[in-house]
């Protein structure tokens, strides 16, 4: 009782410095903290007072303490304990002290288990609005007591999830945990604690537990929101009293709202009140005084992750630390707090505003770049981008959502999860979302690729553990997973160049995605050559960019080098991955080489073209066409992609004009091809170079 008068004689001392708009608000406070315990419930209108403050202007570190302390007590009826817990909104911060009352409340079984419920669900979201932690780690031991009421469990699992260090995992604690999950079944929550765990102690959890386990359920989005409009509302605090409500009318200009300076947590180890001597001469190193990177040399040893793992994002040099110190246990508390902001600031996938497009595209650019810094995906991007592709259109965050995209993990299920919906999109947006789309796939299978060619060259090392890749995909999971990407972009490529008129731009990117493909053996040490389709194949033999076609050359001579050195692949190599490189593969690729061929070089490619899909004509219809010459019409003099640098070389050569196209041959020839190298169609020089000399001796 002196304890609670000494913190009302403080309330009311500031309170009489404010406004007399303040005056319902004292009179309140005094109401609950003089009521006698079980009082009849005649308090409505003091409550009601509470609550319109509260939630218009927020309230005091002191009177959360005072309050949090009468509620917990259990000196109301639930009915009235419930209603103060719910309208405790911070202006500022909230003190721990209260927090720390309020449990040893709970130890005294005084308040009802829907009111310790509703305690956690509160202290869960105000969080990180602590002013310090350091007495909560210290309670660590009787939170973990609470984990036996199946009520409270999921809550302090969430509770204990962010305050766990190291130290805290006891032997004692792991078997707990499991016995739990032996006698409540596969509960979410305890596995993410047993997870966590397993990481800072593998020698206590023996269990085979999921690498991607589900986050923890949203548990305050009702303060949470109150306390965004309350802390974001633009008001000024009253000089001199940083810490009480302002009562002043809002300023005539208000700050531009920011998401990712609200959702992100600024970096700190401690409360910037409270960063005293006691603090500098601990062990660690103060996460506020890290400036530069020198600092994070000198400090490495003495640097500990914050107990928000969402703040490292404002911090480069902590992502520096993260990929040094290779502890799985800060990516998982990141991903985890990642999947928590998801899930409860953006359950929406449409937008309802442009502000909030924007801020929203922000903050999936922080994300994005983090992802390619640590070079590490997230599990709960993963599911977001699942979630947008199967409810969103094209245009929401269209970009920000296919550069998530290209970080998903390989997996059995990776087409119908992902594949499937986008593919919906794909087909009914315009020409530029469909490059995007293609230009998605070309990333994410150079991710896929370079992370089995690391495999490999970790194995040539005998380095252990490396059969299984951080999301546990084996490496024949990956070959299958390659395998369907590259066969599903096929099928959407080919469907989209007849949409698009065989639109130049849509060829140039599918051809790009070849590119990768056709070099995957000699570039990323897969044994695996997966040829491109008639659809695609033919379109680019006959385009009408010589871009396009000079790519092309530059994929069928990659194709070429690739299946000559898999010829020399000791094949007992290729059996624990059940890779397919046969015969057929072989006589598949002559086929599309030898139209190649006789399209640009031999002058018969409508008399040797024998494919399907191919551009073979029977003689005699060729003669009623009345075209002359129609046998060299696709070749490297008459191709439509061509013809330009060979007029543009005949008029250099022969300015005077009296020369024509058919003076190229012979030695002219071979000039014009030399001319040809120079405009840098250097895929056509491979191609030439490698293969043309072996047809035109045996055609001679």
């Amino acid at each position: 009782m002196e304890r609670v008068a000494r913190v009302s004689g403080r309330v009311k001392a500031r309170l009489r410095a404010a406004s007399d708009d303040l005056e319902s608000l004292q009179q309140a406070v005094e109401y609950f903290t003089s009521v006698k315990e079980r009082t009849a419930s005649n308090g409505n209108l003091h409550l009601e007072a509470i609550e319109d403050i509260a939630f218009e202007k927020g309230l005091l570190p002191d009177v959360i303490e005072l309050l949090l302390d009468v509620a917990m007590s259990a000196r109301l009826v639930d009915r009235f304990n419930t209603r103060l817990l719910k309208c405790l909104i911070p202006a500022s911060s909230v003190p721990v002290s209260a927090v720390t009352n309020a449990i040893s409340w709970m130890c005294t079984r005084k308040p009802t288990i829907n009111v310790q419920v509703l305690f956690i669900r509160w202290l869960l979201t105000v969080f990180d609005l602590l002013d310090s932690k350091k007495q909560l780690h210290s309670l660590y031991g009787i939170i973990f007591f609470y984990l036996q009421n199946d009520k409270l469990c999921p809550y302090i699992c969430h509770l204990l999830y962010l305050l766990t260090k190291k130290e805290n995992v006891k032997r004692f604690r792991v078997k707990k945990l499991i016995d739990l999950q032996s006698k409540m079944g596969m509960q979410p929550h305890l596995v993410a604690l047993l997870l966590l765990y397993k990481i800072h102690a593998p020698e206590y959890v023996s269990l085979a537990l999921p690498g991607k386990p589900k986050s923890f359920q949203v548990s305050g989005s009702f303060w949470k929101k109150a306390i965004e409009r309350v802390q974001n509302n633009g008001y000024r605090q009253l000089a001199g009293t940083p810490d009480l409500v302002n009562l002043m009318g809002p300023p005539t200009r208000k700050r531009k709202r920011k998401m990712h300076h609200e959702l992100i947590p600024v970096v700190s180890t401690a409360p910037h009140l409270e960063l005293s001597c006691s603090l500098m001469q601990s062990k660690m190193f103060p996460l506020e005084q890290l400036a530069t990177f020198s600092q994070l040399l000198q400090n490495f040893d003495r640097i500990e992750f914050p107990a928000q793992m969402g703040s490292v994002l404002r911090s480069p040099l902590l992502l520096h630390y993260i990929n040094w110190v290779k502890d799985d246990s800060a990516l998982l508390r990141l991903d985890f707090w990642l999947a928590q902001t998801f899930q409860e600031e953006f359950t929406d996938c449409s937008g309802d505003s442009m502000q909030k497009e924007k801020e929203f595209i922000e903050f999936l650019s922080i994300i994005i770049r983090t992802q390619e810094f640590l070079q590490e995906g997230f599990s709960c991007c993963e599911d977001f981008v699942f979630k947008s592709l199967s409810l969103c259109d094209s245009l929401w965050c269209s970009t920000q959502t296919l550069a998530l995209l290209t970080r998903i993990s390989p997996s059995s299920d990776v087409i119908s999860l992902y594949f499937d919906p986008l593919m919906k999109l794909f087909f009914t947006s315009s020409i530029y979302f469909k490059c995007s789309v293609i230009e998605s796939f070309t990333s994410l299978l150079a991710k896929w690729l370079t992370w089995h060619s690391v495999c490999v060259a970790e194995m040539d090392r005998d380095i252990p553990n490396v059969l299984q890749s951080p999301q546990n995909v084996s490496l024949s999971g990956l070959v299958n997973s390659v395998s369907e990407l590259v066969e599903f972009t096929a099928r959407i490529s080919m469907v989209a160049l007849q949409m698009e008129a065989y639109n130049s731009l849509l060829l140039h990117f599918i051809l790009n995605f070849y590119e990768t493909v056709s070099d995957m053996y000699l570039k990323y040490s897969l044994p695996l050559v997966i040829l491109p389709p008639a659809g695609i194949f033919y379109p680019a033999l006959l385009s009408l960019e010589s871009v396009n076609l000079n790519q092309l050359c530059y994929i069928m001579y990659r194709y070429r080098t690739n299946l000559t050195a898999l010829k020399s692949l000791d094949s007992s190599k290729n059996v624990h991955i059940g890779l397919k490189v046969n015969r057929k593969t072989f006589q598949q690729y002559n086929t599309l080489m030898k139209a190649a061929v006789s399209c640009l070089w031999t002058s018969r490619s409508f008399e040797q073209d024998i494919h399907p899909m191919g551009i073979g004509i029977e003689h005699n219809l060729l003669v009623q066409t009345r075209v002359p010459d129609s046998l060299s019409s696709f070749t490297i003099v008459n191709h439509p992609a061509l013809m330009g640098h060979a007029i543009n070389f005949i008029q250099k050569g022969w300015p005077d004009g009296k020369k024509q196209l058919h003076v190229i041959q012979g030695k002219v020839w071979n000039w014009y091809v030399e001319y040809l190298y120079d405009q840098g169609l250097d895929g056509l020089k491979h191609f030439l170079e490698s293969c043309i000399h072996t047809v035109s001796s045996s055609e001679h």
